[in-house]
């Protein structure tokens, strides 16, 4: 049964939007439109009747309507006005978190980890052993294999120290400088790259710790220490640290990194809770910092949740990332971009409205 679809159904200001809800939901009852776009019972039947040979099928055997088979979820029509969007929200606030994954640095060059074969592809050394991310990422490969786990964590020290940010990090900050109450960064990224990137040390959580510090495998004193007299010569081949490895100042026993890794009891979070305090501290008089997620995923969730409680709290969330943002999520701004691409993209919008992303003494 062909449905009736009034002239202007797919160019009204809200078809869109009616789409988006409809695929989000999984429901194309009239009732449900009319309560989330606020509009009446005629508008909602010609915005649905609109969707028929779009996303919607409709049944005359049974007079019901279904999301259509093989629908591309990926296609996001709403991504300039999300991107437009995007640039209000950060334009108005007085203050943000950058809460940052994984996702962030890969436009810089950095490996992305995202599955065994994203893993074994920047290792191949260790995906001719089997070893996983996790298997590697632990406190026992330090106790099993000091030299692959020290060939592991010394060539992305090296590749930490000699990789340049992108430049969408540059644009965080100069939108977190302009606003009153400023911004604070919240990562699960241990590369130290926000700053490098020029951000004050004592606005930065880093959640899982840091590459650029190390502990005593022993953690025989409590004490941690940097990474500045560390130069480890890796064969990356073979994926084996060939210099000698570091040893703790107290005991002599192993160094590692002070990273959170899998199954790590052993730990030295001291670091990161300061870190923490401080966050908490700065949230305490924060006024709902707008939230800018970026390339945080489900598989290790920390970002994620964070970016959740801050919506909780009354936070409004922008989640930019390429591969798993829910586009069609209503209750957020969800892009599906690359962190670079994004950020520029939002960038020309507040540049477009006379908001540019640069210091004042830099536009003088």
């Amino acid at each position: 049964m062909t449905q009736p679809t009034p002239p202007a159904g797919r160019s009204d200001p809200l078809y869109l939007h009616a789409r988006q809800l409809v695929l989000f939901h999984g429901d194309a009852r009239i009732a449900r439109l009319q309560r989330a776009l606020r509009i009446g019972h005629q508008h909602a039947t010609a915005l649905r009747d609109a969707l028929c040979g779009d996303i919607l099928e409709y049944h005359a055997h049974d007079a019901s309507w279904h999301i259509a088979k093989g629908m591309d979820m990926t296609h996001d029509p709403l991504v300039d006005h999300k991107l437009a969007q995007a640039a209000e929200w950060i334009g108005n606030a007085t203050c943000m978190v950058v809460a940052a994954g994984a996702g962030m640095g890969i436009d810089s060059g950095l490996p992305d980890f995202r599955g065994d074969n994203g893993f074994w592809r920047a290792y191949p050394a260790l995906g001719r052993q089997g070893l996983r991310f996790e298997s590697i990422a632990s406190p026992q490969a330090f106790e099993k294999h000091p030299a692959t786990a020290w060939g592991f964590y010394g060539h992305r020290l090296n590749l930490y120290r000699a990789t340049t940010p992108h430049a969408g990090f540059g644009l965080l900050r100069r939108w977190g400088q302009r606003m009153p109450q400023g911004c604070f960064v919240f990562t699960s990224n241990v590369d130290g790259h926000f700053q490098k990137a020029g951000y004050p040390t004592a606005r930065i959580y880093e959640c899982h710790g840091s590459i650029h510090r190390l502990q005593c495998t022993a953690n025989c004193s409590g004490e941690i220490w940097p990474t500045a007299d560390l130069h480890p010569q890796v064969d990356e081949a073979a994926c084996l640290l060939q210099s000698a490895p570091p040893r703790c100042p107290k005991c002599g026993a192993l160094a590692r990194p002070n990273i959170l890794m899998f199954d790590d009891w052993q730990w030295n979070d001291a670091r990161s809770q300061q870190q923490r305090m401080l966050l908490d501290m700065w949230l305490d008089s924060a006024q709902a910092p707008v939230v800018i997620e970026i390339g945080a995923g489900r598989a290790v969730a920390t970002v994620r949740r964070f970016s959740q409680r801050m919506q909780q709290r009354g936070s409004p969330l922008i989640r930019i990332n390429l591969h798993e943002a829910n586009i069609h999520n209503p209750h957020a701004i969800e892009i599906s971009l690359g962190a670079k691409e994004a950020l520029e993209r939002i960038d020309q919008h507040l540049t477009g409205a006379g908001n540019p992303g640069q210091d004042k003494s830099q536009a003088d």
